[in-house]
């Protein structure tokens, strides 16, 4: 007999319904998508054909219920193959990434669905539906209509090809980066480990280990690659470390990404001129806080040319320290890090070895969730329970009404996963028919070792993404597509980063960053000077940044993109911005995964900082309470989390701080003000 699929069984057998990852494997997913895809059609179908009159529950919750089983696939699926990887689920992925898309484009284009949801839309002010049910159908309707449903058949045959396309190009992008990231490492040995810290060079032998290698490796990881280029007295193997880094995806062959980027950036633009708009950016922004592009240009604007401002000062601040070591000629890229180090070990008396020790992985986590604990009634306890990876580390959610979901942490870099760090969910909250608690993960990069010590800002990062975790484990919505994290683009960052502010607390730094050998807290000397040099490098941090941003916006709103060569555009772009030569931009096109590894980003990278005005601004909330863990203020974040797509997030956002944000605070933490 054969053994059944474990994609399509019930999880009944493990904790809390998990995945039951230790009998999943790379052959099953093929056959459970084709069986899910078949059973989504028959629910499609059987709505489409429904003959009674198109109503709420038989058309838009009929919607909802449909296609269960394909998204309990694609959530495993999508989730494993980012965070495990590996070549099977690689071609796994390459072959259903386009059968996916054209999957969702023919229940999108449906004729026979569309006009039951149009017809509900025109009567909508007829239906007596509450909020949440209102919302649901117009984003709804619009979802549709954004999908090509109103077009006529050539230009809906043309769309579901462009998807189909987009599909194959965007998992061609994020492997090509994936595997430049796994061939490339720079070995190392004893004499070439000039001002490397412990903790630095204990990384490096855990990588060069998982490569069977001798000695010491450094390589692209994130959480390898910055640290190197801060400390290592070698200024060639800087160079050559920076140039590996910033060259991901650009090499000449079956991984080159430079070909792709035109091809996926007139697929988008032909998209959005089919639906009536001019530009890719201005179809994106049109169902976004920001609405325009003109909106977003003037936020870019308006920290920009400060930006550059701040970082000439603090490049003239490390050429002047770079010339007393007698360094001669222009700071280059693979130089920055490592003289701003030097600058701000002489100006704040602040060292990266001396506060690394202070920040264990462990330790940290638990601030997070403690930070949970205390501003929403969080508990986290961690259980036994079936793995994707021994890495992982599972954690039942639960506050004083009981069982909220399940929370997994991934912490560390491995050579076949996704390098940069994010959230995502296994399963999502809903309560349509009956309650379904979330499983949500949090992957990050942080390179492993004994113990595993994490920088300031790894430490930020960390609660970026538990922000995010909570926003999908507090839901508390009735409809799956409004689920916790299912919102817009620029309003999505909001919950996360707001969350970093509780890391910074001195309160947080007292309790939870001690020091790894001897358990003693951070002193509170070293505390004033870390938080004393937070708007150190800003000018640096907010140039990297925002000329990633504005690149976004330039590909996605040229007029004819399908011409560009991507490595002349990028020059030209530059230099026409003033982009200042020792900053390299934070992310090139040709590794710029948030853009062209799938389009959630796409003419869409100023979230952040559209995020950032929101998240400055709403910590002033708790600033003016004068208690960072006021209950009052933490209830209405509470509802902020909770509420999902259920409200327009501006006025989600004014529920919580009482009114329209301002940028006055993010010009404020990023000190830009002249």
């Amino acid at each position: 007999m054969t053994e059944p699929n474990p994609l399509l069984t019930p999880w009944d057998d493990t904790p809390f319904g998990l995945p039951p990852f230790d009998r999943i494997r790379p052959e099953h997913f093929v056959p459970a998508f084709e069986a899910a895809m078949a059973e989504h059609l028959e629910e499609i179908a059987a709505i489409g054909a429904d003959p009674a009159e198109p109503g709420f529950t038989n058309t838009i919750e009929a919607l909802e219920r449909s296609g269960r089983a394909l998204a309990r696939v694609g959530n495993v699926f999508g989730n494993l193959v980012v965070s495990l990887g590996g070549e099977a689920l690689e071609t796994v992925d390459t072959e259903m990434s386009p059968r996916l898309a054209e999957h969702g484009m023919r229940v999108s284009l449906d004729p026979a669905i569309f006009a039951r949801v149009d017809a509900l839309y025109r009567q909508r002010t007829l239906l007596g539906l509450e909020e949440d049910g209102m919302r649901l159908l117009e984003r709804t309707h619009l979802g549709f209509i954004r999908s090509g449903a109103a077009l006529d058949e050539a230009a809906k045959a043309r769309m579901t090809e462009i998807s189909s396309r987009l599909a194959t190009l965007h998992t061609e992008f994020g492997q090509n980066v994936v595997y430049d990231e796994k061939v490339w490492h720079l070995a190392l040995g004893e004499a070439d480990l000039d001002g490397l810290p412990a903790f630095l060079r204990d990384g490096m032998a855990s990588a060069a280990a998982e490569r069977n290698l001798p000695g010491y490796a450094v390589t692209l990881s994130r959480s390898l690659i910055e640290p190197f280029l801060t400390f290592s007295a070698r200024r060639d193997l800087r160079e050559a470390a920076y140039r590996a880094w910033v060259a991901r995806g650009t090499h000449a062959g079956e991984h080159d990404n430079r070909p792709l980027i035109p091809e996926i950036l007139a697929l988008r633009a032909e998209r959005a001129k089919l639906l009536g708009y001019t530009t890719f950016a201005e179809f994106r922004l049109a169902d976004s806080m920001a609405g325009t592009v003109e909106a977003v240009q003037g936020l870019l604007a308006e920290v920009w040319e400060p930006a550059k401002r701040k970082a000439a000062k603090e490049r003239d601040r490390l050429l002047a320290v770079a010339r007393k070591e007698d360094f001669e000629g222009d700071l280059a890229a693979w130089d920055w890090r490592y003289y701003a180090e030097k600058v701000r070990q002489a100006d704040y008396e602040l060292n990266e070895a001396e506060l690394k020790p202070y920040f264990l992985l462990g330790n940290i986590q638990q601030a997070a969730f403690d930070t949970a604990g205390r501003l929403f009634g969080l508990s986290f306890t961690e259980v036994e329970a079936p793995s994707y990876h021994p890495d992982v580390r599972t954690y039942e959610v639960r506050d004083a009404d009981g069982h909220v979901g399940v929370f997994l942490a991934d912490p560390y870099a491995r050579a076949d996963k996704r390098s940069g760090a994010w959230m995502s969910s296994y399963r999502d909250q809903e309560n349509l028919d009956a309650p379904v608690s979330p499983v949500i993960v949090n992957n990050n990069n942080f390179a492993k070792s004994e113990p595993t010590l994490l920088s300031f800002d790894d430490a930020e990062t960390l609660f970026h993404e538990f922000g995010h975790a909570l926003h999908g484990l507090l839901s508390k919505v009735r409809y799956p597509a409004q689920s916790g994290t299912s919102v817009r683009r620029d309003f999505v960052e909001l919950p996360s980063q707001i969350y970093e502010h509780w890391m910074a607390l001195p309160e947080t730094l007292r309790l939870y960053a001690r020091h790894h050998e001897t358990g003693a807290p951070i002193p509170d000397a070293l505390i004033s000077r870390l938080l004393a040099a937070r708007g150190f490098n800003q000018g640096f941090a907010t140039v990297e940044y925002t000329s990633s941003a504005l690149i976004d916006m330039a590909l996605h709103s040229h007029p004819a993109p399908e011409t560009i060569d991507i490595e002349s555009f990028e020059r030209e772009f530059l230099g026409s911005i003033g982009m200042p030569a020792e900053i390299g931009i934070r992310h090139r096109p040709a590794h710029f995964q948030h853009l062209f590894a799938g389009g959630g980003y796409a003419a869409s990278y100023y979230a952040y900082m559209w995020a950032e005005v929101l998240d400055a601004d709403g910590f002033d909330a708790f600033t003016e309470a004068q208690n960072p863990f006021d209950p009052a203020t933490a209830a209405r974040l509470r509802r902020l989390y909770s509420a999902g797509d259920t409200r327009d997030p501006m006025a989600l956002y004014v529920e919580f701080r009482g009114r329209a944000p301002s940028t006055a605070a993010l010009l404020r933490t990023r000190e830009l003000v002249d």
